[in-house]
């Protein structure tokens, strides 16, 4: 089984429900082992329309799954959970996003592993370094809590 990290997050209706219904979906897959759920953290809303704040959290667990395996599951989930991709960033009932998959580099038209932002973002990091500090980025050679504290300087140093 492969390590697996994965961003959960909402920010329409009853937020935390929507995480705790999220992860209800993920658990009971019989190729996925839960090991570990962040708290919930309250975050602003990064790029898009103006929109309500997010809830957000990260999930450590093992899959036998593949990579796009787990895309196909995860948006099937998004979709039961009324999620509705109308507008790019926009508000959302659910987010399930595969952050990283082991050591794994995919790159296609369907799915870039590790998320692409993921290091840019406090509301990814903060929850991740609470769960899994000294996981290394395997692009970036760093560990979450390298990443998460050179964003914490970068964004309150004035440019």
């Amino acid at each position: 089984m492969v390590h697996v990290y994965i961003g959960l997050g909402s920010n329409l209706g009853d937020k935390e429900r929507n995480l705790q219904s999220a992860y209800s979906h993920i658990v009971p897959i019989k190729e996925i082992q839960a090991v570990r759920l962040s708290r919930f953290y309250k975050t602003v809303p990064v790029g898009g329309p103006p929109q309500p704040l997010f809830l957000n959290a990260v999930l450590d667990m093992k899959t036998a799954l593949s990579p796009h395996q787990l895309l196909e599951r995860f948006q099937h989930i998004e979709t039961l959970m009324g999620r509705v991709r109308t507008v790019k960033w926009g508000p959302r009932t659910i987010d399930i996003d595969i952050l990283l998959y082991g050591d794994a580099i995919v790159d296609d038209e369907q799915l870039i592993i590790p998320h692409p932002l993921m290091h840019t973002r406090l509301f990814v990091l903060e929850p991740f370094v609470e769960i899994a500090p000294n996981v290394v980025h395997p692009v970036l050679k760093k560990p979450i809590v390298q990443l998460y504290k050179e964003l914490r300087t970068s964004l309150a140093t004035p440019a």
